[in-house]
């Protein structure tokens, strides 16, 4: 017994250069969808929408004034499956965590912040920087927000294409349906923001510059 319990506790705590810790992992959820959240608050402020799973949840959000997270959380369900089978069922519950956190914390954040004016632009800069950072937070603990990163991760691991430019393929499609709920100088700030993500994403994350799982 003696010997179960000091091996549960190397699990939590032991690192390797190639392996993060159980705790790490915890972290990096954690701090990926802070970070997510609080772009899509910036976002979603300005009223501006994005790509992806997020940008669809966007769409319902402004049309149909459901809460944002609620969509979030329910457009990606049908992503998990792809998940399991293709990137194992540790991706799986690291990306389902952080996509629940994301979906809370997205609701919670308008009480904890109080933007009396933002620029649309400046929206998009910083919103876009801070999503990416904490998708490449996600990335780092073999996690993602679900969605369309889930096949951009996978596409990256089986074909070695680059994961933020797929989802800026992506991204744009989503983008395209927006000229049916937005004026055309939100969706111009919209791309601004998606570009951003994206590009950010595509520079810093390679699987062969860092190599932890």
């Amino acid at each position: 017994m003696r010997d179960i319990i000091w091996k549960n506790r190397a699990r939590l705590w032991a690192t390797t250069p190639d392996r993060h810790s159980l705790l790490e992992d915890v972290q990096g959820v954690l701090a990926g969808a802070m970070l997510a959240s609080l772009g899509v608050t910036l976002f979603s402020a300005a009223g501006l929408l994005t790509g992806g799973t997020v940008g669809l949840a966007f769409l319902v959000h402004y049309a149909t004034d459901i809460r944002f997270g609620l969509v979030f959380f329910l457009v990606n369900l049908p992503f998990y499956y792809l998940a399991f089978r293709r990137l194992g069922p540790a991706f799986t519950v690291k990306t389902f965590s952080a996509i629940a956190l994301t979906a809370v914390l997205s609701d919670m954040m308008p009480r904890l912040f109080a933007f009396q004016s933002i620029n649309p632009i400046a929206a998009a800069l910083f919103g876009g920087l801070t999503v990416a950072a904490g998708m490449l937070a996600l990335f780092r603990h073999r996690a993602s927000l679900g969605g369309f990163g889930i096949l951009a991760l996978y596409l990256q691991d089986r074909f070695g294409w680059r994961a933020g430019f797929i989802q800026l393929a992506f991204d744009g499609m989503v983008l395209l349906a927006s000229f049916f709920i937005a004026t055309p100088f939100v969706i111009l700030c919209s791309i601004l923001g998606a570009l951003v993500m994206n590009l950010v994403i595509a520079i810093n994350h390679r699987n062969d510059r860092y190599i932890a799982m």
